[in-house]
C-alpha cells in the first residue's frame, strides 16, 4: 500500500492539498518536518498518512482531551486503529489501552504532554517500538507564541529516553517566524523540511463593527445564521453568563464554557455542542484550542481578543469543511484598555525579570497589532497575511472593508469640546477623573457627586447635551484611538496623550472614518471545492439522514460526514457505490457502512423530482 491508496481508500481523497505531499514524503524518509498550515488546511493527513504506512506505534502529542477525543473518533471511524490516554479514563481503561498498544491494536495513540513525564507511560515506548512522534499545536512550545505551556518543553526529554529516536512531525496554524525558530530550537529538530503553505483562508469573510448596541447587534447576526453552528467569544464569564441567558431567552439553542464552571459541566456542554444538540457555544477563551468540529459557520468576537495570532487560532475555528464562514468581531477603545491594564499580571514564574519584562513589551507590541486590526480602513484579510509575512492582493473582496464604503467625518471640534473637559476638570479638581464623570460632564448630567465637585460651573459643562451617551463614549474611544487621550492604568483616570496639544491649539484636525456595510447574505448557497453549486434540497435530505445515524451511534455528526462531503455529494448526486467513492470524503470504509442509506436517499430525492 502506498500514501495514495491510504488517502483514497481510508480517507476519501483523490488528491493531497499544498505542502501534505512534502511533508509525508519527507516524514517516511526518515525525516523531521515543520508544518505551518491554515486551519482546515489538512496538518493532520500529514502524520496520519505515514502512521498507517510506518511499522511501529505513531504517538500524537495533543494539549486537550477534547482534541484527542474528536480525532481517535474521526479514525475510528474511518477504520483505523486509534486510542488516546489522558486524565478521563480511569486508571484500569489507561492499563488497557496500554496493553492493546503493546499487541499492536492502535497506529495512532494521542497523549497529553504532561502524561510523557510519568513512569507508567514511558515503560510503554521503551519496549514498544515508536515509528514517529507528532506534535500537534507546536506552537505551544514557545513562550513567545501565544498558548505556551511549559510541559512542551518536556518533549526535547522524552525523546532522549527513547531506545531509538524516530522522526518528529511539529504541526502548526499560527507560529511567526521567530515562533517557528523557537519550535525548531526546542523540539531539537534534526536538519527538518520547513513547509508553511500560507495562512489565507479564502472561505473565510472577516468583519470588525463598533454597533452601539452590542447585544441587540450580536442577536440580529445569530438570528440571520439560525440553522447554523457558532462560537460568541467574551471576554469575562460575567459576560459569558450574561449572553448565554439572553440567547436562551430568544430561543436560541445556546450553552456556555468557561473556567467558573464544573468540569462535569464544561464537559458536558461541550459534547451538547459538539453532537449538535446545542447549536451556539458563548465561552471565553478556555473554549476551544483544538476544537475538531467542522461545521462551525461563524466565530464571533464580543470582545477584542490579546494579540492578532490568538483571534486568528480562535476566529480560525469557523469553516474548517472549508465551506463559507464568517468570522465577526466587535470592537471598542474600551476593550485596549482593558487588555492593557492586564498586561504583566500572569508573570511567568519560569522566566528571570528581564525575560519578564521582555515579555511585557511583547504583549504590548501584540496589544498594538490586534487594536490596529480592529481600526484600519485597509484590507482585514491582507493585514492578518502581512502579520503572518505572507504576500497577498492588495484586496481581498471578501472582507467587510473591501465590501464597505468609507467616508470620513471631521470631528476635529466634538474633540476640542472633549479635550477641554479633560483639561478643565483637572484645574477644578487638580486631579484628572475616570470616563464616566467626563462622560456626564459634557451631557450636562445632574449626578450628586458631579454637582458636589462644582463641574456643573465648568464652561465645558453640557457642551454635548444633545449627543446620546454612546455617541460620546464612542467619540472618547477613538480619541484615545488616535493617541489624544489615554487611561492611566493607575488609577483608571482619562488623562491627555501626546496628539492632543496639536488638535488643542496647533490647528490639527481629527477625522473619523465611518463605514457603510455592503455585507454578503448570511444564508450564501452551498457550493462545491470546485465552485459547482450543490442541490441544496438534496442536501438538506442528507443532512437529516447524517444527524439520524449520528443520534444512532452517538457520535457528532461530522464525525460521519462533514458539510463539505455532504455538499459534494448533492452536487454529484452518486447512484452506485462506485460513484460515491469518488465523493471528496468518502473512503472505503465508510461506504460500506453509510453508503447504502446515503445511496437510498439520493434515489429517492432523484426520484421525487423526475
Amino acid at each position: 500500500m502506498d500514501k495514495h491508496t491510504v488517502l483514497k481508500q481510508t480517507f476519501g481523497y483523490s488528491k493531497f492539498r499544498p505542502g501534505q505531499e512534502r511533508l509525508i514524503d519527507a516524514l517516511l524518509a526518515g525525516r523531521d518536518v515543520l508544518g505551518v498550515m491554515p486551519t482546515g488546511g489538512g496538518k493532520s493527513l500529514c502524520y496520519q498518512v505515514p502512521a498507517l504506512l510506518l511499522p511501529g506505534l505513531t504517538l500524537v502529542i495533543s494539549p486537550l482531551i477534547s482534541l484527542m477525543k474528536d480525532q481517535v473518533a474521526a479514525l475510528c471511524g474511518a477504520g483505523v486503529g486509534a486510542a488516546f490516554l489522558n486524565s478521563s479514563l480511569t486508571a484500569e481503561q489507561q492499563r488497557t489501552v496500554c496493553a492493546r498498544a503493546r499487541q499492536g491494536a492502535y497506529k495512532l495513540l494521542y497523549v497529553a504532554p504532561e502524561r510523557l513525564a510519568t513512569e507508567d507511560f514511558l515503560a510503554l515506548p521503551r519496549t514498544t517500538p515508536v515509528s514517529l512522534l507528532a506534535v500537534d499545536e507546536a506552537h505551544c512550545i514557545s513562550q513567545w507564541g501565544q498558548d505556551f505551556r511549559p510541559s512542551y518543553r518536556k518533549i526535547a526529554e522524552f525523546l532522549h529516553t527513547l531506545p531509538v529516536r524516530p522522526p518528529v512531525a511539529a504541526f502548526t496554524a499560527t507560529a511567526t517566524a521567530r515562533v517557528q525558530q523557537d519550535i525548531r530550537e526546542q523540539l531539537e529538530l534534526r536538519d527538518p523540511l520547513c513547509e508553511v503553505t500560507g495562512f489565507d483562508r479564502p472561505n473565510l469573510y472577516w468583519d470588525v463593527r463598533t454597533p452601539r448596541d452590542r447585544q441587540a447587534a450580536l442577536l440580529a447576526l445569530v438570528r440571520e445564521r439560525q440553522e447554523k453552528c457558532g462560537i460568541i467569544y467574551c471576554s469575562t464569564r460575567a459576560q459569558v453568563e450574561k449572553l448565554c441567558d439572553r440567547l436562551q431567552q430568544a430561543g436560541f439553542a445556546a450553552t456556555r464554557y468557561h473556567a467558573g464552571l464544573s468540569e462535569e459541566e464544561r464537559r458536558q456542554n461541550q459534547e451538547d455542542f459538539q453532537f449538535d444538540r446545542k447549536t451556539v457555544m458563548v465561552a471565553t477563551n478556555a473554549f476551544g484550542m483544538g476544537i475538531d468540529k467542522s461545521n462551525v459557520s461563524y466565530v464571533f468576537h464580543y470582545n477584542m481578543p490579546k494579540s492578532l495570532e490568538a483571534y486568528y487560532q480562535e476566529a480560525g475555528r469557523a469553516g474548517r469543511d472549508g465551506e463559507p464562514a464568517d468570522c465577526i468581531l466587535f470592537y471598542s477603545a474600551a476593550d485596549v484598555v482593558t487588555a492593557r491594564a492586564l498586561i504583566g499580571k500572569n508573570e511567568n514564574e519560569e522566566l528571570d525579570e528581564a525575560g519578564r519584562e521582555q515579555l511585557r513589551r511583547q504583549e504590548e507590541e501584540r496589544l498594538r497589532i490586534m487594536a490596529g486590526y480592529c481600526k484600519t480602513t485597509g484590507c482585514l484579510r491582507g493585514y492578518i497575511l502581512d502579520y503572518f509575512g505572507q504576500e497577498h492582493p492588495a484586496r481581498c473582496e471578501h472582507c467587510g472593508n473591501c465590501l464597505g464604503e468609507f467616508t470620513v467625518q471631521d470631528v476635529t471640534v466634538p474633540a476640542q469640546m472633549a479635550l477641554s473637559c479633560v483639561l478643565r476638570i483637572k484645574q477644578q479638581l487638580g486631579y484628572y477623573v475616570g470616563k464616566n464623570l467626563v462622560v456626564q460632564t459634557l451631557r450636562g448630567s445632574r449626578e450628586q457627586r458631579l454637582l458636589d465637585l462644582g463641574l456643573d460651573g465648568l464652561s465645558t459643562y453640557g457642551l454635548m447635551k444633545d449627543q446620546p451617551v454612546g455617541q460620546v463614549r464612542e467619540l472618547l474611544g477613538y480619541l484615545e484611538q488616535e493617541g489624544c487621550l489615554h487611561t492611566n492604568p493607575l488609577h483608571a483616570t482619562l488623562e491627555p496623550g501626546p496628539a492632543a496639544r496639536g488638535v488643542l491649539f496647533g490647528g490639527e484636525t481629527v477625522s473619523l472614518p465611518v463605514r457603510k456595510d455592503r455585507r454578503p447574505s448570511a444564508d450564501r448557497p452551498a457550493r462545491t471545492a470546485s465552485g459547482a453549486p450543490a442541490d441544496s434540497t438534496l442536501f438538506e435530505a442528507l443532512r437529516t439522514l447524517r444527524t439520524r445515524l449520528a443520534k444512532e451511534e452517538n457520535v457528532p455528526a461530522y464525525v460521519i460526514f462533514s458539510n463539505a462531503t455532504l455538499t459534494d455529494m448533492a452536487a454529484k448526486a452518486p447512484r452506485t457505490e462506485a460513484e460515491l467513492l469518488e465523493v471528496s470524503g468518502v473512503g472505503q470504509v465508510k461506504a460500506s457502512r453509510y453508503g447504502p442509506q446515503f445511496l437510498d436517499e439520493i434515489a429517492r430525492h432523484i426520484q421525487q423530482n423526475e
